[in-house]
């Protein structure tokens, strides 16, 4: 439809400027009245005679344009009225194809470390947009050293200082956690600034000893519709505590996880959270305070299965939503083979697994854990990477979960 409107106006705008065109080269060719044709024309060159009625001829004239202009003063109507048409679906149009992208800010927590340096070259080495991707680097602590570091980025980066650089009142026995009290009174303000005063609707952090994976940006495009729409999840993090080589399968690096840890390193958050934790936040040990039951409130965090590393583009992220992800994982888990540790590690396993490796109590779990090699520490009862007490990883080449007993129901806050 919108073709045939463009070809009506360029038919008229074509037809209107010949038109003009033939009529003033007919014009400019009419011999004044009583002039003779040129000698040597030829044959066919016809030259309309004038007759002797001067004035009746000029009037004919005026009478032949009066009606030739009411022509083409239709024509142009006609053109307008087609062109609007055509201008205004074309905006409309416009506004499907190219919905506006989402700003998603990298928030990076710096302190007294000059090799910051290294953190913010490899994010704008990444960083596909620079719109898009805004870098804002929070300064605590004073550091005139680093403070000069980050000013070399010109309005590559936007750098803001903490103000209150004072010392915090503190219980005797936690006099020598003081850095942790400044560090969690850092978040704090640094949060703020982003959700309120510069009003961002989500927003990555990472700290200046991280770098980054080429991927990283695209990472948590793909996966912030996810957690926007998904009120199980309160944050995407780019981190996997028991991601070293060797424990995580390089053929997939495109998969992910829910866990009911939360990971941090490297991470997403939206405003909605936020404003839900910042009246209460602690005045302490913040990663800490984020994995107590309280906090976390049955949701989980997605996390990949190699650190930072995943290349996304369109891929369909479906499988992650609660229930979906749940009934599969229950089922690949509890279907799996039940292996012995030492099966397990003196690599007698027999076919490609996966494989189930059983704990029922702390201690198990912190036994199996710490001699297969991953981390085995547990914050309110939740193990590093796992989701519904099974932690996921891979042993001389083949997946093994280990897993509670079948019947899991919750975790136990005494197991830390």
């Amino acid at each position: 439809m919108l073709r045939k409107r463009g070809s009506l106006i360029l038919c008229g705008t074509f037809l209107f400027i010949t038109w003009n065109a033939i009529l003033v080269l007919l014009l400019w060719g009419r011999p004044p009245p009583g002039q003779l044709d040129e000698p040597g024309q030829g044959q066919g060159e016809v030259a309309e005679r004038p007759t002797n009625d001067v004035v009746g001829d000029v009037l004919r004239m005026a009478d032949m344009f009066e009606a030739e202009l009411e022509v083409q003063k239709n024509i142009l109507i006609e053109i307008k009225n087609h062109r609007s048409l055509w201008e205004k679906s074309n905006k409309n149009r416009s506004k499907v194809i190219v919905p506006p992208q989402p700003v998603i800010p990298i928030l990076v927590i710096a302190c007294n470390r000059v090799t910051v340096k290294r953190c913010l070259d490899k994010l704008l080495q990444h960083r596909p947009s620079a719109e898009l991707y805004p870098i804002i680097v929070s300064q605590d602590c004073g550091h005139a050293e680093t403070a000069e570091v980050i000013r070399s980025y010109g309005n590559e980066v936007t750098h803001l200082k903490q103000p209150d650089l004072s010392d915090i009142a503190v219980r005797p026995e936690h006099k020598k956690f003081q850095g942790y009290y400044k560090i969690s009174r850092h978040y704090h303000w640094a949060l703020s600034q982003v959700f309120k005063t510069l009003s961002h609707s989500s927003a990555v952090i990472v700290e200046d000893d991280l770098e980054v994976a080429p991927d990283f940006f695209e990472y948590f495009r793909a996966l912030l519709p996810l957690l926007k729409s998904d009120p199980s999840l309160w944050c995407v993090s780019a981190w996997n505590d028991n991601g070293r080589e060797g424990y995580v399968d390089p053929g997939k690096a495109n998969l992910l996880y829910r866990t009911d840890f939360f990971p941090g390193l490297g991470w997403m958050l939206v405003r909605e959270v936020w404003e839900e934790l910042e009246p209460k936040w602690p005045a302490s040990f913040w990663d800490d305070w984020m994995r107590q039951p309280e906090q976390r409130r049955d949701r989980a965090c997605i996390r990949p299965e190699i650190s930072r590393t995943l290349t996304f583009g369109r891929q369909d992220l479906s499988y992650l939503k609660e229930e979906t992800y749940r009934e599969n994982f229950e089922k690949e888990v509890y279907s799996a083979a039940l292996a012995t540790y030492e099966d397990v590690k003196q690599g007698q396993l027999k076919g490609p697994g996966p494989f189930r490796l059983q704990y029922s109590s702390k201690e198990s779990f912190k036994m199996l854990a710490k001699n297969l090699g991953i981390m085995d520490d547990l914050k309110s009862g939740v193990p590093r990477a796992g989701y519904r007490g099974v932690v996921s990883f891979i042993s001389r080449g083949r997946r093994i979960y280990l897993a509670p007993p079948p019947g899991w129901t919750q975790y136990d806050p005494s197991w830390s």
